[in-house]
């Protein structure tokens, strides 16, 4: 027997969402239940819906961006207590045995389940946070520190460590170098704020010079650079020590592997559908480096969202209610939000009588 739910599903690849009443497992010993009060829209919420990836399966409760108020623990629960403010961000599971899991580094376990969408180890499959209730292993819970406001921080716990991880892992995290953010989306803003919280200097890198404005005065970035502005490209030649690209868009890589210095790291993290072009001679040259990074562990989702606390990192959102859902999904889809959708689950996701 498991415990009612409510929430919004896909139904089938034309992505409109509707009411979804469903079950939610019983608490286990080492589950923590909570209701869930805010979750983010995540650029891949919208590929998901409509199975874009063709890994989708229906009915689909997407959300992997939670946040709520502990309701319930198992009787093995450690960590957390009823009423204490916690998060669910992508990961809801691994084998914890391999490599990656032994390092902290679950987000590359090939077992490892997503928080909706994915089989989960009793063969039924993840319902995400378009639902008043979640229920999930204590291992894969996040703490939200009281400080942070739950609307603003539920989209940290996937757009905030898809950036942070890679500054983290690459050294890019080091007071005085000098990054480069590619792109001011969901990400991309992000981006912004913890390498500059960081002590990093921050040039943000853009296709539109409508930009500018928010990224320097509002975001606090150093400079703001329009990448199809050649003489902007050519003062900004070797002076970068690393580069977060967001962009999901076709795009070249040529200028920003030469606003690169010697050594210098690229780090991709948005995933365009078709493959990019790579020229390897100043890679060979200048020994620089592409790679690409996704998500994070669970450790270092913690240490992000402390981080954020620490130095009032929240994402700029939109808050909507869950009735505006798919108008949401399709000005996302046309980019039109700064910049991220939150819904307000709590106060707006009820059953029809």
């Amino acid at each position: 027997m498991g415990k009612d739910a409510f929430g919004l599903a896909a139904k089938d690849n034309s992505g409109g969402l509707s009411p979804f009443p469903f079950s939610r497992r019983e608490t286990g010993e080492k589950d923590v239940r909570f209701k869930v009060l805010f979750c983010g829209i995540c650029h891949s919420d919208l590929h998901m819906i409509k199975n874009d990836w063709g890994v989708s399966t229906y009915p689909l409760v997407p959300g992997h961006e939670i946040v709520g108020v502990v309701t319930e623990v198992g009787t093995k629960v450690t960590k957390f207590k009823t009423g204490e403010k916690v998060g669910v961000g992508c990961l809801v599971g691994s084998c914890r045995s391999c490599d990656s899991c032994n390092e902290g580094l679950e987000n590359y376990c090939s077992k490892s389940i997503q928080t909706y969408g994915f089989k989960y180890y009793d063969d039924t499959i993840t319902y995400g946070g378009y639902s008043d209730s979640m229920v999930c292993d204590e291992d894969f819970v996040i703490r939200m520190p009281e400080n942070l406001p739950l609307d603003a921080a539920a989209p940290l716990l996937c757009a905030g460590i898809t950036v942070y991880s890679p500054m983290k892992y690459h050294g890019l995290d080091k007071p005085g170098m000098h990054i480069g953010v590619v792109g001011l989306g969901g990400l991309g803003h992000v981006a912004v704020k913890f390498a500059k919280a960081m002590g990093t200097k921050v040039t943000v890198i853009s296709t539109s010079e409508s930009k500018r404005d928010e990224a320097i005065n509002k975001l606090g970035a150093d400079a703001f650079l329009v990448s199809r502005e050649p003489k902007q490209i050519k003062d900004a030649l070797g002076t970068m020590d690393g580069i977060i690209n967001t962009v999901s868009a076709a795009h070249s890589l040529v200028p920003l592997l030469g606003m690169l210095k010697k050594k210098g790291k690229l780090v991709m993290v948005g995933a365009p559908e078709k493959p990019l072009e790579l020229p390897v001679m100043p890679l060979i040259f200048e020994r620089k480096m592409v790679m690409g990074s996704m998500i994070g562990g669970i450790k270092e989702t913690q240490a992000m969202i402390d981080m954020a606390a620490k130095h009032n990192i929240t994402a700029d959102i939109e808050l909507i209610s869950a009735d505006y859902v798919n108008t949401a999904m399709e000005r996302l889809a046309k980019a039109d939000v700064r910049y991220r959708f939150v819904i307000d689950v709590a106060n707006t996701l009820k059953p029809s009588p």
